[in-house]
């Protein structure tokens, strides 16, 4: 399992451990498992979260940005959005959560059988003067056939606590994944909003000024490809925009699974170093 989610966590970083933005053409993401509402006021991304390394890469990946080039809007982003939608699909699926009910079952069946010993012990004592001999070999007898079930139960739970441990140790490796996603998707999101407010304040007003100016209809249509061009990368930042939430929507999910397995571990080791042995020093 391990081997499998390494090869499902993986993104590029820098020495100084900061996501590197490219803009080379990918497949387009697959379909999303976490649903997202299309209504999603997208939150405002400023760079104060960022360090200064990030703050330097997103300011010049923004400048090689073309936003006059069809496929580059088509395909901006979608490395980014690839590797959330996978990691959304197909990370938590590799932790067995399954196991719980199992163990849940195993705790509830042991209880039972430490209660209905001592349950036979105390109806044992009531006519214990009578025939004492005979029921101190009744009593060992039902003690040694619960112990052997005891202890076959304790040897199941602790290898389900071992496979806990390894979950929990496992699900802290993606949600710092998760992070790093959160963080690469947000700086595409930052370049991406500076490029469009350039162009629409630079490169924009001059073409529709000379448009109006010259009246000819290749000036006009050059200004409204260019617009046309401006809204659809904006419409593709959007997108962005919702894919992190995606990433947004993993982080409480995973910390949610973790502390289940870590309050089950818990119990395991409750009723391993404690509730066990009490028992049967008492017998």
């Amino acid at each position: 399992m391990a081997e499998e989610m390494k090869e499902t966590m993986v993104t590029t970083m820098t020495e100084e451990g900061v996501p590197v933005l490219t803009l080379e053409t990918t497949p387009a993401p697959a379909a999303l498992s976490v649903p997202v509402k299309a209504d999603v006021e997208p939150a405002v991304l400023d760079d104060s979260n960022l360090s200064e390394a990030e703050r330097k890469m997103v300011e010049d990946f923004s400048k090689t940005i073309d936003v006059s080039n069809s496929n580059v809007i088509l395909q901006y982003g979608a490395a980014a959005q690839k590797k959330i939608a996978t990691f959304s699909e197909n990370a938590l699926q590799n932790v067995k959560t399954k196991d719980l009910g199992e163990v849940g079952e195993m705790m509830t069946n042991l209880i039972g059988e430490l209660k209905g010993f001592n349950a036979e012990e105390e109806k044992g004592f009531f006519g214990f003067f009578k025939k004492a001999s005979n029921k101190i070999s009744q009593m060992k007898v039902k003690y040694d056939k619960a112990s052997v079930n005891v202890d076959r139960i304790c040897e199941a739970l602790e290898g389900h606590q071992i496979q806990l441990l390894k979950d929990i140790a496992m699900l802290d490796q993606m949600y710092s994944l998760n992070l790093t996603y959160f963080k690469e998707l947000s700086m595409y999101i930052l370049a991406g909003k500076k490029k469009l407010k350039q162009v629409r304040e630079e490169v924009l007003p001059p073409l529709m000024e000379k448009a109006k100016q010259t009246g000819l209809p290749e000036d006009a249509q050059a200004a409204s490809d260019m617009a046309s061009l401006c809204d659809r990368f904006e419409k593709k930042i959007h997108d962005l925009e919702l894919t992190r939430m995606v990433s947004i929507q993993m982080a409480p999910q995973i910390r949610l699974i973790q502390n289940n397995d870590t309050l089950m571990t818990e119990k395991i080791q409750t009723t391993l170093v404690n509730t066990i042995p009490l028992w049967k020093s008492q017998m």
